[in-house]
């Protein structure tokens, strides 16, 4: 049985569909992550899940259990875990109390000092919460989601206003998290944290998923041209062994659709003729170039092109 399935689900406000018949699964144990703009209908989703928000229409369990039923909503949040975007605690309060306080509302709750060490706030812990940085108390706010041990935890934004060195620090609680059993549903606006987290993802756009599958292929990102790009020895240009765009500064482009083909012809080439390519880097479409065509962006050029388009 999937730790969450939805199927056909829809949601409308005041006549505006605002989640359209849509159906997915996330298995126990991964990382499941939902892509889109604001307005997409992404927190809709995540509420109806967490129980906050009813549906319409459409069929929902999260952990065998229907999160719109009031009998069972006690059995579903002690086996839930959230991490909201904005920290709804008590400014007063320590972030040692905070994080007791939460864990009394859990049959088998982490240890404080556990969670304090996971989340890098040990030497915070009898600080007031009101004294925290933002990106401390995000900490906090993850915390909070995981010191119940929770069979499945919401991440909405968790890593916003966090520094890079946070971030990863975040990730590594993720990872331990889900190697412990933990299904983790996580949105996020970082394509790279999207790509170091989630097994798959989900790209909702106006309401609907619009493609979902593991990152690395999302798209058709696995397949098709990849671009090669190196530099070469002045001159050495001219003996290359495949067709390539060598522009004034002796880079070379190759663009294909096989570039394993290609890439041992040139180091094959390389080594032979005892050539020192540099910078040897393959390109395919990054995660954000698809996210960016299945959600309709334009650039501002081409934006531009269509308003006089119509005028």
């Amino acid at each position: 049985m999937p730790v969450v399935s939805v199927e056909q689900l829809a949601k409308s406000y005041e006549g505006t569909k605002a989640v359209k018949d849509v159906t997915f699964e996330v298995n126990e144990g991964e990382v499941f992550a939902l892509l889109g703009p604001n307005g997409a209908g992404k927190t809709t989703i995540i509420e109806i899940l967490e129980g906050f928000r009813k549906r319409d229409h459409g069929q929902v369990a999260v952990l065998g259990y229907d999160p719109a039923d009031p009998a069972t909503s006690r059995l579903l949040r002690e086996r839930m875990g959230v991490v909201l975007q904005e920290l709804a605690v008590e400014p007063f309060l320590s972030v040692r109390q905070a994080l007791t306080r939460n864990a009394g509302y859990y049959p088998n709750p982490r240890s404080v000092d556990e969670v304090l060490g996971l989340v890098g706030l040990a030497e915070k812990a009898d600080d007031r919460v009101k004294s925290l940085s933002g990106g401390q108390q995000r900490r906090l706010d993850l915390g909070l989601g995981i010191v119940g041990n929770p069979d499945l935890l919401f991440l909405d934004e968790p890593t916003t206003g966090f520094d890079p060195s946070a971030r990863r620090g975040a990730w590594e609680v993720v990872r331990a998290l889900t190697g412990g059993g933990t299904t983790v549903l996580l949105t996020t606006h970082y394509m790279d944290e999207a790509e170091a987290l989630a097994d798959r993802v989900a790209v909702i756009n106006a309401g609907r998923i619009v493609a979902e599958g593991a990152p690395e292929s999302l798209g058709g990102r696995d397949v098709g041209e990849s671009t090669i790009r190196f530099r070469l020895p002045a001159g050495a240009s001219a003996a290359l062994p495949v067709a390539a765009t060598v522009s004034n500064n002796d880079v070379c482009e190759i663009k294909t659709d096989e570039e394993i083909e290609v890439l041992a012809a040139l180091t094959s080439w390389a080594i032979r003729e005892n050539v020192e390519v540099v910078g040897l880097t393959v390109e395919r479409l990054t995660l954000e170039d698809v996210y960016l065509q299945l959600t309709g962006f334009r650039s501002d050029s081409e934006a531009s092109s269509t308003a006089i388009g119509h005028l």
